[in-house]
């Protein structure tokens, strides 16, 4: 077998520092093996070795602080990381160092990520040292992720074990007295034996004025929860220590917060249900180490978002379908102005969006009059940016909304007027989220740069547009339109296209052409919707 080391791309490194548990189940172990099976490269600083077997937490073996510098200076030289993983730190002087290093090296290394999984308990019984929380505030203050479950999440506010305190208050309790960025709280040890509720609170942006007080930058946060039905098995030791480790895995591939935090849960649900018919068909309690897969890429594996806006809207039906019969989108066309509208509308198109920005109300309302009355002479699907209750009042065929609007749109009203409503996505997050909503098309985006609107940190790629599009229901009947958008010209639609989304939205395309391709604009159409569908002719 010739092997293919021409598909083998440079992998992004993290460091994994923590405890190497002699079953193999936890620890440095569970963290190469996720890492691996992720597609990053995970190098070790190990803190400890354990003596443990899946009865009882037997010693603790701290590592000096000497070999710890020895493990650093070797791979410092060659093997920088962009995400640090933190999980087993035995002694006091392992703390001390390791909150100095970092603080240096956050200053030699940019965007250097730290995540912290605060192993205290074995699974097993027993503790893995005797550190107290003003031991770890040091390090604390250097952690940008900090992943507890509900018992370490109560030790880090100092507080009782008590169900009655919410995630969210435990969240902004530790956010509060360490600034940490991220806090993502692990549902794994609350009583309900239905489901399982992760939750993710995180600073969208961090305040350089250092006379705001925290309370002040909690305004700046936005939380993040999932639920999925809980999984029962024992094959699940090391289930934490993988969880901080995907998530590591993720942030170094360059996926945000909520997305890494909605792969990591996907990872464990995937690794959890893969041994839970061997686990069911065992008569003792045996615990089993827990099993790192592939990337995930089932939908069944993927949690629910909870969100306020699913919760508020989770009884309205699904909006009304496009009425393809079966057949796809093609070509979506994104114009700013009545005269493109007026160039684009006779040339047979299945659906154009009209996106104005920054125009006085009495204006906007007016172009948006006449683009409504000039769609009603031709079967294209006439989409309004943004401004539904204008759609709404005039008539429009449909509505497309951003993520940012999302909330202050009315989906009560723009259903029971009887338009269409698509929806922008960015991450699987997003999508998941947008998905539970019953739109009538799903648009991902941005898949390249683009021009037209900031998207630093949501470029998506053809990958990911690949594993969003798995998402999707198996039932045909299911499915929603999904449109790929961002940067898509006549060069790149064919790549797009190959991975079986229903549409592609593009703008400079076409309103550009003539400067990009040397073509009109609708001789770009023409192209652009022929490589959509091939065996559709354009007649103008």
């Amino acid at each position: 077998m010739t092997l293919m080391i021409n598909n083998i791309k440079k992998k992004p490194i993290i460091w994994s520092i923590s405890g190497s548990d002699c079953t193999g189940g936890a620890g440095i172990a569970a963290d190469i093996k996720t890492g691996h099976s992720l597609g990053v490269e995970v190098c070790t600083l190990i803190t400890a070795n354990t003596v443990q077997n899946s009865h009882q937490l037997i010693s603790v073996n701290p590592i000096s602080v000497d070999i710890l510098q020895q493990q650093f200076d070797a791979l410092i030289a060659d093997k920088s990381p962009s995400v640090i993983k933190i999980g087993l730190l035995a002694t006091l002087e392992q703390v001390v160092w390791l909150a100095t290093t970092l603080a240096q090296l956050k200053q030699e290394v940019a965007n250097l990520i730290v995540v912290y999984d605060p192993v205290g308990q074995a699974s097993v019984g027993g503790s893995f040292n005797t550190l107290s929380l003003s031991d770890l505030t040091p390090l604390l203050q250097q952690v940008d992720v900090i992943t507890p479950n509900l018992i370490e999440a109560n030790w880090l506010v100092d507080a009782e074990l008590n169900e009655q305190v919410s995630a969210t208050l435990l969240a902004k309790k530790i956010y509060q007295n360490f600034a940490i960025n991220s806090i993502i709280i692990k549902g794994g040890h609350s009583n309900d034996s239905q489901q399982c509720f992760d939750f993710c609170y995180h600073q969208l942006n961090q305040l350089n004025d250092e006379k705001q007080d925290n309370q002040e930058k909690l305004h700046l946060a936005i939380s993040y929860q999932l639920s999925s039905p809980r999984i029962v098995s024992n094959y699940s030791h090391g289930g934490g220590c993988s969880f901080a480790s995907a998530l590591a895995s993720f942030l170094a591939l360059g996926y945000l917060v909520r997305d890494a935090f909605t792969l990591a849960k996907a990872f464990i649900n995937q690794g959890l249900a893969a041994t839970q018919q061997v686990s069911s068909a065992q008569n003792h309690d045996y615990y089993g180490a827990f099993e790192q897969l592939t990337w995930p890429s089932q939908a069944r594996n993927f949690p629910q978002v909870v969100d306020e806006l699913n919760q508020q809207y989770q009884n309205l039906p699904a909006f009304e379908s496009l009425n393809l019969h079966g057949e796809k989108l093609g070509l979506y066309p994104v114009i700013n102005s009545i005269a493109w509208l007026k160039r684009l509308l006779p040339l047979g198109l299945k659906i154009i969006q009209l996106r104005v920005k920054n125009l006085a109300q009495d204006e906007l309302e007016q172009i948006i009059i006449e683009a409504v009355n000039l769609a009603k002479d031709y079967d294209t699907r006439l989409f309004i940016n943004d401004y539904w209750q204008l759609a709404i009042k005039h008539g429009a065929y449909g509505v497309h909304i951003g993520q940012e609007d999302l909330c202050e749109a009315d989906l009560i009203q723009i259903q029971q007027a009887g338009l269409r409503l698509g929806i922008s996505t960015h991450g699987c997050y997003e999508f998941l989220l947008a998905q539970q909503l019953q739109p009538s098309y799903l648009a991902i985006g941005a898949i390249f740069p683009t021009k037209t609107k900031d998207m630093t940190g949501q470029i998506q790629g053809i990958e990911n547009l690949l594993q969003l599009l798995a998402l999707r229901p198996k039932s045909k009947a299911q499915r929603l339109p999904i449109v790929a958008i961002g940067g898509i010209n006549l060069e790149r639609a064919p790549e797009v296209l190959s991975t079986g989304v229903d549409s592609i939205a593009v703008v400079t395309a076409i309103t550009e052409a003539n400067l990009i391709s040397k073509r009109t604009p609708e001789q770009a159409v023409e192209e652009l919707v022929e490589l959509c569908n091939p065996y559709k002719t354009l007649h103008f």
